[in-house]
């Protein structure tokens, strides 16, 4: 008797399927083909939910992206943080250690992907932005921030920060990264008009060994 699956199972187990090969074998030597055999699918079935593999990577990522955004709203929505509070769980969030998910990024980081990859970091940019400014807007609330555009500096420091400490596009050395990070704590703090080293946790995420 065959397995009825609903649809939103289904494209789930496709993008499972998927994201296993592309970390595993390459997004690039992967194919359409692989993905059928590892979800034992007809390709029709396949292109009911997807047009191509590229359009798979897309649904992949963006899947990550819409998690992070759920996991940051969660946050902002706990009346028991201070603004603080939330920025760093927010942070943390988003960089949970994931072998998938840092195979992916290392997949996005391929010369061939470079346009998914931008996609992604415009999309994680746009999600994050308005949700950190309603913390940033808390902040101020609270005393500890200073900046009359909340959303505009979020924009800017999310944009920086996405893409000089992206270490797949620039491959820093790690005392040349953590230069990178102590001087955007800084600058987090001048934009936000944040007291000086309020910051400073935001060095510790990226080298937790180094506290």
């Amino acid at each position: 008797m065959r397995l009825i699956k609903n649809p939103e199972e289904r494209q789930n187990e496709i993008l499972n399927a998927a994201e296993i090969l592309f970390v595993t074998k390459g997004y690039t030597k992967a194919t359409v083909m692989d993905i059928l055999q590892a979800c034992n699918i007809a390709k029709g079935t396949f292109y009911y939910y997807f047009q191509s593999k590229e359009e798979v990577m897309n649904a992949i990522v963006m899947r990550y992206i819409l998690n992070g955004e759920s996991a940051a709203r969660r946050i902002v929505s706990d009346p028991e943080l201070n603004a603080h509070d939330k920025i760093f769980r927010i942070i943390t969030a988003q960089n949970q250690p994931d072998d998938r998910k840092h195979g992916l990024i290392e997949q996005l980081h391929h010369v061939q992907n470079v346009e998914m990859h931008q996609k992604s970091l415009v999309e994680t940019v746009i999600r994050l932005s308005p949700i950190l400014a309603e913390v940033v807007e808390q902040g101020i609330q609270e005393g500890v921030f200073n900046t009359p555009s909340p959303k505009e500096s979020i924009e800017f420091l999310l944009v920086s920060s996405q893409f000089l400490l992206d270490q797949g596009i620039f491959q820093w050395e790690e005392e040349e990264l953590r230069k990178k990070v102590e001087t955007f704590s800084h600058i987090m703090e001048r934009v936000l008009g944040a007291k000086q080293g309020s910051f400073a946790y935001f060095t510790r995420l990226y080298f937790p060994h180094q506290a």
